[in-house]
């Protein structure tokens, strides 16, 4: 028994001790540290001519917007149009019963003619008259008198042909037409029913959709802002042509066609401390339709000499102001704190803080210390910036 205790006690002891040999020849030396100042990626600020932007929301509206309603009364016979269809300025949408007004044209036409009739006696005994006035033929009253009923027979001719224009135009009006082109909603009416001149609720609506307005909406202290900028020089306008405007659709894919600024309301609204400005886009697929939310992006001017920082080398420090690192002259890291007044892409527009040729950290921040050697590298990753004479469409994020 204990030879056999002996002999399992010594197996164990030399496994152990051989797995402890193998272990420490399977073991590798670490490498020696790395030397040198940590890389970071940096940009160099160059000044450039920016064009900027704003971002407003607002909804669509027609072009042009007409209310079909009757101007005589009578029961409907016709509707001639398709709900929903395009039409034509001019084109007949419904038929009222005319058979009144045939009548009342046609006794306006009969009394014009025996108005006319009249006159032609009338006429003949003033011209007598007036041959024998000169020869005291006839007494001056007799005179005066054939004059006078000459002049009455001439009233009843223009009465009677100002009734015969009026019944026309009532029996015109039993065909309604349509007062502008566009598309035309559903009929509020159906054949057989009965209408009145100039009633409040409309047969249908016509709107023009070719063209569409843009209604957006700006707070008057940006208002406020931007023509200050303009009249300090600080921006100018990109041309003496209108702004145009560019479209976002609800789903977030842009519209194709270029707007333009028509022009902005003189009052603001008091509830909402915010003025309308009114775009106009061509809509000949009419994509866009009355009451949409888009957002518009509009051309407010253009910066010559701006100063761009990538959004990513900007952070803020604990009061809350921006602050970039900036590789030195000795290649040391410096914080900075710099102003910026509102984003151009994905970069930040800086008004106060940086200067052509600063280099700015935006890569390895984490590793940037104030007052650490560093070395500084291209910073490559980000897509190649436009030519400096190129403006370049910026978005105000509020």
């Amino acid at each position: 028994m204990q030879a056999t205790y002996k002999t399992k006690l010594i197996a164990t002891v030399g496994m152990l001790v051989m797995g402890i040999m193998l272990n420490g020849c399977g073991k590798k030396t670490a490498g020696p540290p790395p030397s040198g100042p940590p890389e970071v990626g940096v940009v160099v600020v160059e000044p450039q001519r920016v064009l900027l932007t704003t971002e407003l929301s607002g909804r669509t509206s027609a072009h042009q917007v007409a209310e079909v309603r009757p101007q005589v009364g009578g029961i409907i016979l016709k509707r001639l149009f398709v709900e929903g269809s395009d039409v034509n300025a001019g084109e007949v949408l419904y038929e009222i019963d005319p058979a009144s007004y045939q009548s009342a044209f046609a006794n306006a036409k009969a009394a014009q003619a025996r108005a006319e009739a009249n006159i032609i006696p009338a006429r003949l005994k003033a011209q007598r008259f007036e041959d024998l006035v000169k020869i005291k033929a006839v007494s001056q009253q007799e005179y005066d008198d054939a004059a006078g009923a000459l002049k009455l027979a001439e009233a009843d001719v223009e009465g009677a042909r100002a009734t015969v224009e009026t019944a026309r135009i009532n029996l015109a009006y039993t065909r309604v037409t349509a007062p502008i082109s566009g598309r035309i909603s559903r009929s509020s009416v159906t054949t057989g029913a009965l209408v009145t001149a100039s009633q409040a609720s409309p047969l249908a609506t016509i709107q023009q959709l070719d063209y569409i307005y843009v209604d957006v909406t700006q707070s008057s202290a940006e208002m406020l802002r931007l023509k200050r900028d303009l009249s300090s020089g600080e921006i100018r306008k990109n041309s003496a042509s209108q702004p145009r405007v560019k479209l976002l659709l609800e789903d977030g894919t842009p519209y194709s066609l270029p707007g333009t600024l028509k022009f902005s309301e003189v009052t603001v609204d008091p509830s909402t401390g915010s003025v309308i400005l009114r775009t106009l886009f061509p809509n000949p697929k009419q994509i866009l339709l009355p009451g949409m939310f888009v957002r518009a992006t509009l051309e407010v001017g253009v910066k010559e000499i701006a100063i761009l920082v990538p959004q990513r080398g900007v952070t803020r420090n604990p009061k809350g102001d921006a602050m970039v690192m900036l590789v030195g002259a000795e290649e040391k890291v410096e914080p900075r704190i710099i102003k910026v007044d509102r984003t151009v892409g994905e970069n930040w527009l800086v008004s106060e803080g940086l200067k052509a040729g600063d280099r700015v950290i935006v890569e390895g921040i984490q590793r940037a210390r104030p007052g650490t050697p560093v070395k500084a590298v291209p910073f490559r990753s980000e897509p190649t910036a436009a030519p400096a004479g190129a403006p370049q469409p910026a978005a105000v994020k509020k």
